[in-house]
């Protein structure tokens, strides 16, 4: 019962975030949308920042598992188009995109947070990892920008105008042609 509490308290709050914004949203009001007593609410969770970590505990961990994988793995071609594939299931993830949606939203107040410092270190050593080492900095910048891409087309997209699944499709697409930079050089300018 504690659990089913805590991710009540996790979604009514993400919920609330993000509509609202963080610096908008009370404890309060996440109680009372809970439907119990501020007391409660602490018994979970001691202030607002203790919900966030929570949630972007859930991510980074996401994050950590794939660099775990990624660096058990040989630097190669077939390597990077899983590593893509594994990280657009997870950033299409309900949960995750709930929580991407959140941080987008709120990134000013958001920018120092302990638990999101984390986070973007984790991004940074991931887009380190899915180079071998020698790559030209063209190819890394490249490669790295494939994970980006996964991104990009969740918020570039007006509302309704794809589908979720045509939009992912789109981002795979332009995530794979970043992976494997067509040799074109910045010489032939």
């Amino acid at each position: 019962m504690r659990e089913d509490t805590r991710t009540r308290i996790q979604e009514i709050a993400l919920r609330l975030f993000t509509e609202q914004g963080y610096e908008a949203t009370s404890l309060r009001e996440i109680a009372e949308e809970l439907g119990v007593t501020k007391a409660a609410l602490y018994y979970h969770f001691k202030n607002k920042d203790d919900i966030v970590a929570s949630l972007v505990e859930m991510r980074l961990d996401d994050l950590e598992k794939l660099l775990e994988w990624v660096r058990s793995r040989p630097k190669t071609p077939q390597m990077r188009r899983e590593l893509v594939e594994r990280y657009a299931e997870s950033v299409r993830a309900t949960r995750n995109l709930g929580i991407a949606r959140f941080l987008e939203r709120n990134q000013t107040a958001l920018r120092d947070h302990p638990t999101l410092i984390k986070i973007r270190e984790r991004m940074m050593e991931l887009t380190t990892e899915i180079s071998e080492p020698g790559a030209t900095p063209a190819d890394r910048v490249s490669q790295a920008l494939a994970l980006f891409a996964l991104h990009a087309g969740k918020w570039l997209m007006k509302e309704g105008e794809l589908s979720d699944e045509e939009i992912h499709k789109a981002c795979l697409e332009v995530a794979y042609r970043l992976l494997e930079p067509s040799g074109f050089r910045a010489s032939e300018l």
